[in-house]
């Protein structure tokens, strides 16, 4: 998997004349060392440039949005703490200014019972109200903290932090997206359609590659090619290949580099692979390992060219920065209302299990001939935390709409074949309810986090979709 990116913060510390003006310079310093700590960059006017580095005039707000212009490509999210009660238009006027379009932490510190005079009162907690109120008059999307009011070393903080950092990396990866279309929608799933309009009305692009083309390049590369031999290498390190034929290795190896080469050539992220039956037919194998290691490199692909579904992994994998995979709502499990069997054929992401070997694809092989389906990824998916998501675009109505939700993969027992799990999720029956009343789709992106919550205000609160989260 690949490293955590670092993250960058732009800071406005708020400050207000009449209210204690030490308070902003501790207040500063004290959120500037927080944000550090937690392995941030940090973002905000140093004391030379305004009163104690904080924004209180009209100037010092165009002088601190000229400061986040300058780095708009490096600021991830803005936090606005309040030390004291702040200035309200100056919050909102340097957002304004700085037109960086990122999510934004309101967080205000708490005062101290004992320290209620003149000299130390914050009046933070009403300030808040204030400075968000502005924020609504300008049309400024903001997220708020658990607690109204936190102190910036606290642990309510920060855990609201690390959410925070989610819901930045969620809104910053899904804007300017592009999504590899390998192939055309199987005929027999329609519940996979799409409009790569309303993506594109998110600023999120969707690039097609014909069947015909992939297996066109696959047919003109020679076994000795390096990029083959060494997909072939790796395919061999990443997963148990015992008793599968060389030959279909091979035809994977050069799947993958194919793959491999169009996506760096077309600077894609992710991608959806038509997989029902073309693949098994025209070349022979399945492609269930080769999307299994883009996935667990977070470079998420889903099957079925089900491009919402893989956009769904994308999003998890953004928050939690872990890798995805892409499930069946598959079955129940026994008479218990809050389990149910996840499963896919498949190409799980080796994150997902303790144990995993390569095999044949059992249900298309009734089809094509086993021969003709070897390179999935088989095993029972590990225990663990569980997180869900689901995006579809409507057309009738125009718009992005998803859920998402938090559970559990289980240690309960399964015999079956493919990649498969038993889930636990509080108010299972109630979910069920809402995406069949809805008519999303029988495909959800899965995770081992509990990060639903920072999807959930990405999408809904920035990216303006119409989202369900689902809470039991």
């Amino acid at each position: 998997m690949a490293n955590k990116r670092k993250m960058t913060m732009g800071l406005i510390v708020g400050n207000r004349g009449f209210f204690p003006a030490h308070l902003a310079k501790t207040g500063r310093d004290e959120m500037t060392q927080v944000l550090q700590k937690a392995g941030m960059d940090v973002i905000v006017l140093g004391p030379e440039e305004s009163k104690h580095g904080a924004v209180e005039t009209y100037e010092e707000a165009k002088r601190c949005a000229e400061l986040f212009k300058s780095k708009a490509d490096a600021i991830d999210g803005v936090v606005v703490t309040l030390p004291n009660f702040g200035d309200e238009r100056a919050i909102a006027d340097t957002l304004r200014l700085a037109r960086l379009g990122v999510p934004i932490l309101v967080q205000a510190t708490p005062d101290t019972q004992s320290k209620m005079t003149i000299t130390h009162r914050r009046d933070s907690f009403c300030g808040k109200m204030s400075a968000c109120n502005n924020l609504q008059q300008y049309g400024i999307p903001y997220s708020l903290t658990t607690l109204h009011t936190e102190s910036p070393d606290s642990p309510e903080f920060a855990k609201d932090l690390e959410w925070f950092a989610a819901v930045c990396r969620v809104v910053k990866g899904l804007r300017n997206l592009r999504i590899g279309a390998l192939g055309a929608r199987p005929t027999a799933f329609n519940t996979v359609r799409y409009s790569e309009k309303l993506l594109e009305a998110s600023g999120i692009s969707v690039e097609t590659l014909d069947l015909s083309e992939v297996l066109g390049r696959i047919s003109r590369m020679k076994d000795t090619d390096e990029a083959a031999v060494q997909k072939l290498q790796s395919i061999q390190k990443y997963v148990t290949t015992t008793d599968i034929p060389q030959a279909a290795l091979l035809k994977m190896a050069k799947l993958g580099a194919v793959i491999d080469q169009w996506m760096k050539a077309t600077d894609l992220q992710i991608s959806a692979v038509q997989c029902w039956t073309s693949l098994e037919e025209n070349l022979g194998v399945v492609p269930c390992t080769v999307m299994s290691m883009m996935s667990d490199s977070l470079l998420s692909s889903a099957c079925e060219v089900d491009v919402c579904g893989v956009l769904g992994m994308h999003a998890l994998q953004l928050a939690s920065e872990t890798p995805s995979a892409l499930l069946d709502w598959n079955n129940n499990y026994g008479n218990d209302p809050n389990k149910a069997v996840c499963f896919h054929c498949s190409n799980l992401p080796r994150h997902f299990f303790n144990e995993v070997r390569m095999d044949y694809q059992a249900i298309i092989a009734g089809t094509v001939g086993k021969e003709n389906t070897f390179g999935t990824c088989v095993g029972k998916v590990k225990s663990g935390a569980m997180c869900f998501a689901r995006f579809s675009t409507d057309d009738t109505s125009g718009r992005i709409r998803g859920y998402t939700g938090n559970g559990r993969f289980t240690d309960d027992p399964l015999e079956t074949f493919g990649g498969a799990g038993v889930v636990e999720i509080p108010g299972l029956q109630k979910l069920l309810r809402y995406i069949c009343e809805n008519g999303f789709e029988h495909h959800v992106a899965a995770n081992f986090s509990s990060v639903a919550p920072a999807v959930h205000e990405a999408t809904r609160n920035y990216l303006g979709w119409e989202m369900y989260a689902h809470a039991g």
